[in-house]
């Protein structure tokens, strides 16, 4: 007898698992990626830039530095120990490049206080009363201002700036060349400090009670544009180096950033960035008012390296590109 029977197969059927791959950078693409990050670290470190293009983006460092991290990220995943190598070391000189700017490194503010308000006024459209409201709110001694036109000077007088700060040194124009200091003490003129170079640069012995006479640089150079990155470079190497017997204090437009080669030779001449010592070095100060947020550095307070900060902060102004910058200053003493 023939018997069939249907039986039922037991069991469960398993599918292997597939892991997902992503495909691996080329070794060439990572390189690609590697080469430009360090050497723009190079060009930052040694102080290579030349031209006025180069010039105009060092400004970028900043930003430059957060993204050297992605070519860490592809080296890693390649699994390329050379470029990783060299990534690291570009994040790394990048990094201290910048990353001081956001710490500090000033002492217990001691000594005489003066108060330091930069604004560049944008060829004197600052709206008068919001420059008023900063002053009486942060009472500065000195206001050092760029781009101070005739017609901006009759407004913050008619607002009561006159009365507020009653000295001045003013060498105002209807154009960008125009500039100007004003101080609670008073002011005299400075001659042969040094030759200026770009903008009006009013220059003043300021007459504070209990300390030396303190020598004050309004500074507005040329912007590094085209031709004129010559005479920008000129103009900061003009300026005179720090001496034992006086204190200099050099504030405004520099139209030019920590990061520039230039800037930094100035600064190692006895001077210190104001913002820097305070942790404020990263603040963009340009440009404001606009669609596009401020995005870099180049109002500066500089100050001779006696001088201690007690403090720094950066203003928003309706009507000008530039922020106003404050430096809460210690002198030390006569």
């Amino acid at each position: 007898m023939d018997i069939t029977a249907d039986r039922d197969v037991g069991g469960a059927i398993v599918t292997p698992s597939r892991r997902l791959r992503f495909p691996r950078p080329s070794g060439a693409l990572v390189w690609a990626v590697v080469t430009p990050f360090a050497a723009w670290a190079v060009a930052r470190v040694a102080g290579l830039e030349r031209g006025s293009l180069a010039t105009q983006l060092m400004t970028g460092t900043p930003y430059v530095a957060a993204g050297s991290l992605v070519p860490v990220l592809l080296a890693a995943l390649t699994r390329n120990r050379a470029a990783a190598g060299i990534a690291l070391v570009t994040t790394a000189a990048l990094g201290f490049s910048v990353l001081p700017r956001a710490f500090g490194s000033a002492e217990a503010a001691s000594g005489t206080p003066l108060r330091v308000l930069t604004l560049n006024t944008f060829f004197g459209k600052a709206d008068p009363e919001a420059v008023m409201d900063l002053v009486r709110r942060l009472k500065p001694d000195v206001l050092s201002t760029q781009e101070l036109t005739p017609g901006l000077v009759e407004k913050l007088d008619a607002a009561g700036l006159r009365e507020l700060m009653p000295h001045r040194l003013l060498a105002a124009e209807w154009s960008a060349r125009g500039s100007g200091l004003y101080a609670k003490y008073p002011l005299t003129p400075l001659e042969n400090l040094f030759r200026p170079v770009g903008h009006n640069m009013p220059t003043a012995l300021i007459n504070l009670p209990g300390v030396k006479p303190i020598e004050f640089v309004d500074v507005h150079p040329y912007p590094p544009l085209g031709d004129q990155v010559r005479e920008w470079t000129a103009a900061l190497e003009a300026f005179p180096p720090a001496v034992p017997d006086r204190i200099r204090i050099l504030a405004g437009d520099y139209n030019a950033s920590l990061d520039h080669a230039a800037m930094r030779r100035f600064l190692s001449r006895g001077y210190a960035d104001s913002a820097d010592l305070a942790g404020q070095g990263l603040t963009p100060t340009w440009p404001a008012n606009k669609r596009v947020p401020p995005i870099i550095t180049i109002d500066h307070v500089v100050v001779d390296q006696r001088v201690k900060v007690a403090g720094v902060s950066v203003h928003t102004v309706p009507g000008t590109d530039h922020r106003g910058l404050f430096a809460d200053l210690r002198l030390p003493g006569a």
